[in-house]
């Protein structure tokens, strides 16, 4: 046996950092920027490199935040159109499903799919609640028979409220006017369901805070118990910088075995951890949060093995802009000769944002997605803050965006003094 069936033979655990990613390189690698960039013009990239090299700068955006929220508080004028033609237009597809048909066109030049979110946040109310039902079942009636919109996705907050869904974790008695919004949390949640298995369009119900994540959890096994005996439609999310996923996960499948219907699982690390952390903190719990990085990229690369592994029963969506667990899932592709084009098994990343990775992998063949937020520019101003926050936030993130747009713009100028 040589060294190459050796290493197949191996779990993720067993190999380090540096032979993931030699071993990935013979299908894909991350560091064409031609590929990376082929959609975007030599303007594009002027904009998206001043956009990176003010994310770069922590005191400009810690600095900047507060103000643009006074800003669009007093309704100063001129703020929309510059925050919509810079940060919008760089992460989002539009203020509507419409204006968003140009990003599909878009990614679809490259070979990527495209995941439409409405992106409104803070509903409260019985209205609000029911507006976002509507514009959900919009998205799925707009990707029926699309296959470059293999995707649409929402939040459980965005049709009813999260008091709710927090009472019913913690066993607490609802009182009638929150009844009533559980009854109806549970009748819009059911109606989206049913219209996405309808459509034969895949669902991601994204995941949340953890003090009613349980309860998302619930929610989203009874639709996929009722929606996914053919096939993988409503897929759960899984925060794996939680320290109960990974187990999450697995009881998950053993249930899915028992009542015979399949599971749709997406992997992120996590949207909340300063958050989850603050509230432990103040009310005295023990943190739900991995205690380092390291733990939650072996809990994610762990999950995504697990996932690959039994197949037959799962579909994965891996959500990570972290490229050394794309390479990991590439090999474990490999490893188990699964085809890069298999409809259970794909990559995403957010708008905006690894484009290095995206284009390269959809170039080899792999199945891609990036998620599309659009809404109202005020509405998804929340979304955009926190582009700019963990852009600065995550080590490197932003510095690496920065630095592999200089490279295209610089190979672009040899190619043109060459010719």
């Amino acid at each position: 046996m040589d060294s190459n069936s050796t290493q197949n033979q191996q779990s993720l655990s067993d190999l380090s950092a540096l032979e993931i990613i030699q071993m990935a390189k013979e299908h894909v690698s991350f560091d064409d920027t031609e590929i990376a960039f082929a959609t975007r013009s030599d303007f594009d990239l002027k904009k998206m490199n001043l956009l990176f090299w003010t994310m770069n700068k922590p005191t400009i955006v810690d600095s900047g935040t507060p103000l643009l929220k006074l800003a669009f508080k007093i309704k100063i004028p001129f703020v929309k159109p510059a925050v919509k033609n810079t940060l919008f237009e760089h992460f989002c597809g539009g203020e509507t499903i419409e204006e968003s048909e140009r990003t599909v066109i878009q990614l679809t030049q490259a070979g990527i799919g495209t995941i439409l979110d409405y992106s409104v946040e803070g509903e409260k109310s019985v209205q609000g609640f029911e507006k976002t039902k509507k514009e959900i079942i919009r998205t799925i009636e707009r990707a029926k028979g699309d296959k470059n919109i293999p995707f649409c996705v929402f939040k459980i907050t965005g049709i009813g409220h999260s008091i709710v869904l927090e009472k019913v974790q913690a066993k607490e008695p609802l009182n009638a006017q929150e009844q009533e919004g559980w009854t109806n949390l549970n009748r819009r949640l059911n109606e989206i369901c049913e219209i996405a298995h309808q459509n034969k369009v895949r669902l991601f119900i994204d995941g949340e805070e953890t003090w009613f994540q349980e309860t998302i959890d619930d929610l989203t096994y009874q639709m996929m118990q009722k929606y996914n005996k053919e096939e993988p439609l409503i897929y759960n999310t899984y925060q794996m910088y939680t320290i109960d996923r990974l187990e999450k996960l697995k009881t998950a499948y053993q249930n899915a075995v028992e009542e015979n219907y399949y599971i749709g699982a997406k992997l992120v690390r996590g949207a909340y951890m300063e958050k989850e952390r603050k509230r432990a903190e103040e009310k005295g719990y023990p943190d739900p949060i991995q205690p380092d990085k390291l733990s939650t990229d072996r809990d994610f690369d762990a999950g995504m093995e697990f996932c690959v592994e039994n197949r037959e029963r799962i579909a994965l969506c891996a959500g990570t802009h972290n490229e050394l667990s794309c390479y990991s899932l590439v090999i474990l592709m490999d490893k188990y000769n699964i085809e890069k084009n298999d409809s259970n098994f794909h990559f995403a990343q957010l708008y905006g944002m690894s484009d290095n990775m995206s284009n390269n992998l959809a170039a080899a063949g792999y199945n891609v997605a990036k998620y599309v937020p659009y809404g109202a520019v005020k509405d998804v101003m929340p979304y955009l803050i926190r582009r700019a926050d963990e852009n600065t936030a995550i080590a490197g993130q932003t510095s690496r965006e920065y630095l592999l747009i200089q490279k295209e713009i610089e190979r672009r100028k040899q190619v043109r003094r060459i010719s």
